[in-house]
């Protein structure tokens, strides 16, 4: 947690989880992606797979999550990158999200002997960024390598609400932000007629694809739902009928929608106001459907906390959304409160639960 490692991260910590598996017996593949051309504002992103094989033909279990941290921002009350304990409390920028699930994976596997079977760790310092050159880069990685596709994956991410134990996600909507723009003719408004104003067309645009009702959801999913998120005209002048207009629009959308379907309904009433649309997919929704997997980390949770986590399918994206192409994957970790605020903080006790319930999950996995 003292690595200042603001996304996209790179060098000391990965040295510092490399330290912590290596004398676990883990091998350690480090590598860089990204590095963007000469003069390019692209930043490279360090990537980690770890494995430790147990005997031919066992089962593999696999941990997963992210180094990279959001800026700390403003109002800390300590410093955002020198660690504190408070009471009963661990202050610093990544506590939850998620620099202490990934100390909890690595307390977990220290005391699983390496006869239960192969497991392995694909962390990246590109979730909380654009997620170009990290997890989806591992997994070509994994799937170029001698059996390094692992058959369960548990990600550390933190989806207890309340009390830890409380929530585990089993899939998640997919993501889409699509760019639109309307291009209209410049002129002074004394002029109107020899000019042609983008606004009104960007408005009816707008005005249509807030209107739109995608679905009321499904057995395991919430409405999708299409959000307006920016609305720009580039004009500083109060006298001239602007030439362009911009907007830019965000839809998380369930397993009803594909994000190709979504971007071709959208330009489609774009090009119908006279515009043009520019989407940019993030990820499909998905769903580990409860069984055997879900089973198994509701037991361990039950086990060492008392109570059965709530399966859901809420909230924003997370790197599952590549993982899902490997195998199945589920999602579950700290409680959320306060990720991504200033003071960032986790419980002393919720750290050392997890590492059981993190140590429960991979036993049972491997023997599943």
């Amino acid at each position: 947690m003292a690595c200042e490692s603001v996304t996209p991260a790179r060098g000391g910590v990965f040295d510092g989880l490399a330290g912590m598996l290596a004398p676990l017996g883990f091998d350690i593949h480090r590598f860089v992606r990204g590095e963007g051309p000469e003069g390019s504002d692209e930043e490279p992103v360090e990537n980690l797979f770890a494995i430790r094989r147990g005997s031919t033909g066992s089962r593999h279990f696999a941990f997963a999550g992210h180094l990279d941290v959001v800026p700390p921002g403003d109002g800390w009350t300590s410093e955002a990158f020198v660690p504190e304990v408070r009471g009963d409390l661990l202050y610093g920028r990544g506590a939850v999200d998620m620099k202490g699930a990934i100390g909890c994976m690595a307390a977990a596997v220290a005391d699983i002997p390496r006869e239960a079977g192969t497991i392995s760790f694909i962390v990246t310092g590109d979730e909380e960024g654009p997620a170009l050159h990290g997890t989806r880069a591992i997994i070509d990685h994994i799937r170029a390598a001698d059996d390094a596709v692992p058959d369960l994956c548990l990600v550390g991410e933190p989806t207890s609400v309340n009390r830890l134990g409380d929530m585990m996600k089993i899939g998640r909507r997919g993501s889409i932000n699509i760019w639109l723009e309307v291009a209209g003719t410049q002129g002074h408004v004394a002029y109107p007629h020899l000019a042609n104003n983008p606004i009104p067309r960007m408005v009816a645009m707008l005005a249509e694809l807030d209107a739109l009702h995608l679905d009321d959801g499904t057995d395991w999913f919430q409405p999708s739902n299409l959000e307006i998120t920016e609305f720009d005209v580039p004009n500083r002048a109060h006298n001239v009928i602007p030439g362009k207009a911009r907007a830019r629009i965000s839809i998380r959308f369930n397993d009803r929608h594909s994000g190709k379907g979504l971007a071709e309904r959208v330009r489609a009433i774009a090009e119908r106001h006279g515009g043009t649309a520019h989407p940019v997919i993030s990820g499909e929704s998905f769903l580990t459907p409860p069984g055997e997997f879900s089973g198994l980390v509701a037991r361990a949770v039950e086990a060492e906390t008392g109570i059965e986590p709530e399966a859901s399918t809420s909230g924003g994206t997370s790197d599952a959304r590549f993982l899902k192409d490997l195998c199945p994957v589920i999602e579950f970790g700290l409680v959320n409160a306060t990720m991504h605020k200033t003071d960032e903080a986790v419980a002393l006790e919720d750290l050392r639960t997890l590492a059981r319930i993190y140590r429960r999950v991979a036993l049972a996995g491997l023997h599943a």
